[in-house]
């Protein structure tokens, strides 16, 4: 019992200095007009995009600034949903939600790279991430996740379907998987289920799935993830009534077997907030406004500081 305690101590302590998370009043940053935002990812510097639900085009932006405006005007794919910025690759690669589509734009330029077909069947592409060169997408409609190739170069490659087994693939009725994100070393992909209020660990090569046990705690409307180590920070966006908008913080073991919610962030300012991302000692969320906009109208990232001198 005491090893445990002094384990749970040491937990609790990561989020508030290593990972940087601290109860600061968060600031807002405005997105361009017309942007119903959802995904953020944050590249170079202090640099962040967010895309846009109701056109496909792609903000840029500053949080140490405050500032954003449009940066894709002309976008190859709508909507634009989860967003991952791979800075290795100059390529800022975007879920296309119902198109059944990703595409790619040049992080140096903003001018489309590719543009690919994930699927033609009834689907939602919700989220991507970048592991051992290649762009991993969800699908929150059918139990599969699709590789996408990336070269040394930068050159884009042709999409090959996953298909999930074990866990991950007992999908309900509603949105399934949905946040998505590899370990340091690439060889696991963690996704979250939103309506099983579930994680798994997913092999980005067979598919083959396994729970993370919560010990009985839930993650349900899990939205957007960030991993930092063995930190994981999940957004749960709350759109099932008595469920909080909030960042549910999970220490994993090491072998990913199990997770423990350590605590839980939020924000005065949270209006249906769905993906995050992090910059240093900044949190950085987007508001999606499913529920309306009753704080603030217009669309807007939120930023929570990650970090407090003692």
């Amino acid at each position: 019992m005491r090893r445990l305690l002094i384990v749970l101590i040491a937990v609790l302590a990561i989020p508030l200095t290593a990972a940087g998370f601290h109860h600061h009043d968060p600031e807002t940053i405005d997105l361009p007009e017309g942007f119903q935002g959802e995904g953020i990812a944050v590249g170079r510097g202090h640099t962040f995009y967010a895309g846009s639900l109701a056109d496909g085009r792609i903000a840029i932006g500053d949080l140490s600034k405050g500032t954003s405006d449009v940066w894709v005007s002309d976008p190859a794919i709508a909507p634009a949903v989860g967003l991952w910025a791979d800075v290795r690759h100059r390529l800022l690669w975007v879920a296309g939600g119902p198109s059944g589509m990703g595409a790619a734009y040049d992080l140096r330029t903003g001018e489309t790279v590719a543009s690919f077909t994930l699927t033609t069947d009834a689907s939602f592409i919700n989220d991507v991430v970048v592991a051992r060169g290649a762009a991993y997408f969800t699908n929150s409609l059918t139990p599969e996740i699709y590789r996408v190739p990336v070269s040394r170069r930068g050159h884009v490659g042709d999409p090959e379907t996953i298909p999930l087994s074990g866990p991950a693939a007992d999908f309900v009725d509603g949105f399934n998987l949905n946040g998505i994100e590899a370990t340091h070393d690439g060889k696991r992909l963690i996704v979250v289920n939103s309506a099983l209020g579930a994680l798994y660990v997913v092999s980005p090569w067979s598919g083959e799935s396994r729970q993370i046990d919560l010990g009985g705690d839930s993650v349900v409307t899990g939205d957007g993830l960030l991993l930092r180590g063995r930190v994981l920070y999940v957004l749960q966006n709350g759109t099932v009534p008595g469920v909080p908008n909030q960042i549910a913080v999970v220490w994993l073991s090491r072998w990913l077997g199990r997770g423990t919610i350590v605590k839980t962030l939020t924000s005065p300012l949270f209006e249906t907030a769905t993906t995050l991302a992090a910059d240093g000692s900044r949190l950085a969320a987007v508001n999606a406004q499913f529920a309306g906009a009753p704080i603030d109208p217009e669309p807007e990232v939120v930023i929570l500081s990650r970090h407090r001198h003692h």
